[in-house]
């Protein structure tokens, strides 16, 4: 593993190469545990997702196939910073999601219609959320209502911060969500994982269903590892990293 960007000679003037899986979460600690301070009446919301050089955000019907270890032990990495974890309810079905490690941790579900299985061990452990329009049918879990007819991303941002005192939120896709979360220009930081794999095919890619918007980000910095690049970018003028 290895510094990309910034220069490991502008930040360590005797750079020691990663060698092992504990010296990489070192690495990967020191690079993301940074602070991460929410913009007025709303969360933080940092975007974790690995894509393929072409794009695609699946291999198969799942993410994992384009992911290594290092990208999955920075997955965990990046949860334990979050107070909530945002995900879509097909990502929750494809990737079979359960219940966030954090004792005070919840994962919400973004759904428009309420079809989720809640005898899951998510929804079951009490700490499965739905985030959903306000006319959707009634669910039998904690909900956050926003919208009508479609959901209103900062309204239930805001709601998180409100009922939870959330301060960071970690969206983990899928594309529609992640449309949805660039739509309403809610992005502060993005951690896109590159993975050394072409694709091909129609699958999804990053972003589904947005309108135009146009968000300058500022590269945070590069790591590699077996050819997988980890990149951090934040918003423009962001406070944080």
């Amino acid at each position: 593993m290895r510094h990309l960007f910034p220069h490991a000679a502008d930040t360590n003037p005797s750079p020691q190469p990663a060698d092992d899986a504990a010296d990489d979460l070192a690495v990967l600690r020191a690079a993301y545990d940074v602070p991460r301070q929410p913009p007025p009446g709303r969360p933080w919301v940092s975007l974790c997702m690995v894509t393929s050089l072409d794009g695609a955000t699946v291999a198969g019907s799942t993410s994992r196939g384009l992911s290594n270890a290092t990208d999955q032990a920075l997955l965990l990495l990046l949860r334990t910073f979050a107070d909530v974890i945002l995900v879509g309810a097909a990502t929750v079905r494809e990737e079979r999601y359960g219940p966030p490690r954090g004792e005070h941790q919840r994962l919400a579900v973004v759904s428009r219609t309420g079809r989720l299985d809640f005898d899951s061990p998510l929804f079951t452990s009490g700490k499965g959320v739905v985030v959903m329009p306000e006319d959707a049918p009634p669910v039998p879990v904690e909900s956050i209502r926003a919208g009508r007819g479609d959901i209103d991303m900062p309204a239930a941002l805001a709601e998180m911060a409100r009922r939870w005192d959330a301060r960071v939120v970690q969206a983990e896709g899928g594309p529609t969500l992640n449309g949805l979360l660039v739509d309403a220009d809610l992005i502060d930081e993005l951690n896109l994982t590159l993975s050394p794999l072409i694709i091909g095919g129609t699958g999804p890619r990053l972003t589904a269903g947005g309108g135009s918007v146009v968000r300058r980000m500022s590269l945070a910095h590069v790591i590699e590892d077996d050819g997988f690049l980890f990149t951090r970018y934040l918003r423009v003028n962001s406070p944080s990293g």
